[in-house]
């Protein structure tokens, strides 16, 4: 593991480049700071927001960069010349979650006025108001083909939006506390969200319930992971960090974030995590104002780490 140091207050939110060289983070020093994969060198440091930045996203067909924070503003950065080049006005309070369409260019972000808003990247223009939850947006993920936007909140629902009309298509009503994070599978058409009673996982695109993770983390959930190996990583409040086999369910590590000398105890806590796009590295970011960089242990055998996994008998599906 390598512990990368720079910013001047937690880190709140985390995005890779599509080509893997570099990765950037947003935090509550309001800058965001731009990474080397590589090294964990510092390449550069945007500053802009006011407030911190709880959201990040970089485009894979523009050099553009976007970001979100609890300022009410959503910008696009170009990063060629490494400047705001266009802002989104509209939300009426902190902007906590942000997406990017895979093939068409809009932008999507949530926010603390239960409002998930959809903007033409190019024209500032704002499309939608996908307007039907009770509470914050605090998670939002899209993907190319309906159910296209998928919206998690503190109202404890999960919404599916036809992208087309601006309307919900579907509400999940099986949490029972704020949904927190959501993670789509890379290639499987399925995605798991999290929130302080349960992770559970869904199909797309009817969203039917599949089955709940087979522990608890008895903590707040504040983002999650998966990669296309299937192994998916949650970060808790606490500092948490929790690997999970997505096909059964089990969980088959538990790591525990160590806080930098000179931070208090309670400054564990994961706010964001992400995979590399090639799967292998997973970075967090965290309460004590570090960068964690953690990569899997090569010399792991099934001596060292054994699975002790009986799949409970209420579950047939092994």
């Amino acid at each position: 593991m390598q512990v990368i140091s720079g910013h001047l207050g937690w880190v709140r939110s985390l995005a890779f480049d599509p080509s893997n060289n570099w990765f950037c983070t947003g935090s509550a020093d309001r800058t965001i700071k731009i990474w080397d994969v590589a090294s964990g060198r510092l390449r550069l440091t945007l500053t802009g927001h006011i407030e911190q930045v709880r959201g990040l996203a970089v485009s894979n067909r523009y050099t553009y960069m976007f970001s979100a924070g609890d300022d009410k503003q959503v910008k696009c950065w170009d990063l060629e010349q490494n400047k705001v080049i266009r802002s989104y006005h509209g939300h009426l309070s902190g902007v906590y979650c942000l997406a990017l369409h895979p093939t068409i260019d809009v932008l999507l972000t949530g926010g603390r006025d239960s409002v998930c808003r959809v903007w033409d990247i190019r024209t500032k223009m704002q499309i939608f108001a996908l307007s039907g939850h009770d509470n914050t947006v605090c998670s939002v993920f899209t993907r190319p083909t309906d159910p296209q936007v998928v919206t998690g909140s503190h109202d404890s629902t999960i919404k599916f939006w036809d992208l087309r009309y601006g309307k919900t298509m579907l509400t999940l009503t099986h949490h029972k506390k704020s949904v927190r994070a959501m993670a789509l599978h890379p290639t499987e058409h399925s995605f798991a969200s999290a929130s302080a009673d349960n992770i559970k996982k869904f199909n797309l695109p009817k969203g039917e319930f599949l089955h709940n993770m087979l522990s608890q983390q008895k903590t707040i959930i504040n983002t999650m992971a998966v990669n296309e190996d299937g192994v998916m990583a949650t970060g808790g409040d606490n500092g948490s960090l929790w690997f999970w086999d997505w096909r059964s369910g089990h969980n088959f590590q538990q790591a525990q974030t160590i806080v930098q000398p000179g931070s208090l105890d309670s400054e564990a806590g994961i706010y964001a995590l992400s995979y590399d796009v090639t799967g292998t590295r997973l970075i967090t970011c965290e309460a004590d104002k570090t960068i964690k960089m953690w990569k899997e242990d090569e010399t792991a055998t099934e001596q060292t780490h054994p699975l002790n996994f009986k799949p409970p008998k209420d579950i047939r599906r092994f």
